[in-house]
């Protein structure tokens, strides 16, 4: 698993924050999902892929509750999984990170950053890292998009927008990607990676 890592420093409430910038591995397009059984921590069911109705595809996001990238995005996610979801993709985010290490992104505050946030889909934690591994997950925020066979057509950014960099949060490449898929369009193969706080893995 290889991954490159940036240093961005943006302020925040007059102060300089420094974060690590990492982006996405960009799985290969037409890969088959990777299946998975992981725990839903917000209505405590064990769900997997083999569960999943996906007749017009499969939006599948790496994301965590601490990392600054997720939280500069989080309220556009949730808006686009709204719209797609009510249009018949059926959407999954996964939290993978090391708990020990980092405990903000226990399941526990996951329940409750999903309760504040609204979240429609299930919200699983990947207690062994193994599923972020299976996708070769690096960032989050990470996306993946899969048809209706489950097979990968589009993974990368959100859209342009950063912590500090002022371009707006609108979702427009997800978007873009999301909004083909249902039109039975071909999506552009030119994909721009996801940015974001690298996965944080156990040692």
């Amino acid at each position: 698993m290889t991954f490159y890592i940036r240093v961005l420093i943006f302020a925040q409430n007059n102060q300089k924050v420094t974060m690590s910038r990492t982006e996405s591995n960009m799985l290969p397009l037409g890969t088959q999902a990777p299946r998975f059984t992981l725990s839903d921590t917000i209505s405590g069911d064990t769900i997997s892929l083999e569960d999943l109705a996906v007749d017009k595809g499969l939006l599948i996001m790496f994301i965590c509750n601490h990392c600054p990238f997720v939280i500069h995005v989080i309220d556009e996610v949730v808006n686009v999984t709204n719209e797609y979801m009510d249009k018949g993709v059926a959407v999954i985010a996964i939290s993978s990170n090391d708990v020990e290490n980092y405990p903000q992104d226990r399941p526990d505050k996951m329940k409750e950053m999903a309760t504040i946030k609204g979240f429609k889909f299930p919200y699983l934690y990947d207690k062994t890292q193994e599923v972020a591994k299976s996708y070769d997950a690096a960032c989050t925020p990470d996306f993946y998009l899969f048809d209706s066979e489950k097979v990968l057509v589009y993974r990368g950014q959100l859209d342009g927008s950063r912590p500090g960099n002022g371009v707006p949060v609108t979702g427009t490449d997800l978007r873009i990607a999301l909004d083909a898929l249902l039109a039975g369009k071909t999506i552009s193969p030119l994909q721009r990676p996801s940015v974001g706080c690298n996965i944080k893995w156990k040692e």
